[in-house]
């Protein structure tokens, strides 16, 4: 295949760069930053491309934030390119903020006291009390567990995944709504000037390229002219 790496990846490897990249967070920031300038479209359909991955970052649906940047940006007429490198905006440097904002967010809005223990703070007060990551890890086992008693003689649990739904996932759907809209629109605003500045420089510099290439035309055909 044309696309296919030529040298492939440990597991390992993938895994690392996925919480480093080669080159370093820096390095690849810029690499988003230079896809999105460079995308041929205009700058309020790319900005609104970025708002919507941005956005998507603030929800819980993990594994599918690709999917559903795309659809949100194609309601909002963005760029759906835009939407997908701007779900990078999520990522293991920011994904522990995020989650304290918008699960933050979603306890106050629901009138629930912040449970701080879903990130490991007091766990000592509470011996044995299931984080984040292990309520996560139940809810996953929940689903291949009852998935897998549909074949088997096995009893379908549904214990782990209704105390993830109620302690994490419903609690971090309504609360990523506003830290989502507020750094999607951020991002929106200051996206659109960046941009415009960067493809108004860019066709000026391609212009005077051209401008360069006619003239370098019309001397040499002057200069074929006059010796004919």
């Amino acid at each position: 295949m044309v696309f296919k790496r030529r040298d492939r990846r440990a597991i390992w490897r993938v895994v690392f760069d996925f919480f480093y990249p080669r080159g370093g967070w820096a390095r690849a920031a810029q690499y988003v930053k230079h896809r999105l300038r460079r995308l041929p479209d205009t700058p309020e359909k790319i900005s609104r491309g970025i708002a919507a991955g941005v956005f998507t970052a603030f929800t819980p649906f993990y594994g599918l934030h690709f999917i559903c940047a795309a659809i949100i940006a194609r309601l909002m007429g963005g760029n759906i390119l835009a939407a997908l490198l701007g779900t990078f905006f999520g990522n293991p440097l920011t994904y522990i903020p995020i989650g304290v904002a918008s699960l933050g967010t979603g306890y106050w809005l629901l009138g629930r006291p912040f449970n701080a223990a879903l990130f490991g703070v007091g766990r000592d007060l509470e011996p044995g009390y299931c984080s984040l990551g292990c309520r996560f890890g139940n809810a996953f086992s929940d689903i291949w567990h009852n998935f897998l008693a549909i074949f088997t003689p096995r009893v379908a649990d549904w214990h782990g995944l209704a105390e993830f739904y109620h302690e994490v996932f419903y609690p971090y759907l309504i609360g990523g709504l506003i830290p989502g809209v507020i750094c999607g629109g951020v991002c929106y605003y200051l996206s659109v000037p960046v941009i415009s500045a960067y493809q108004m420089r860019r066709k000026k510099a391609l212009q005077a390229k051209l401008e360069q290439l006619t003239k370098k035309t019309i001397s040499v055909d002057d200069d074929g002219a006059s010796t004919s």
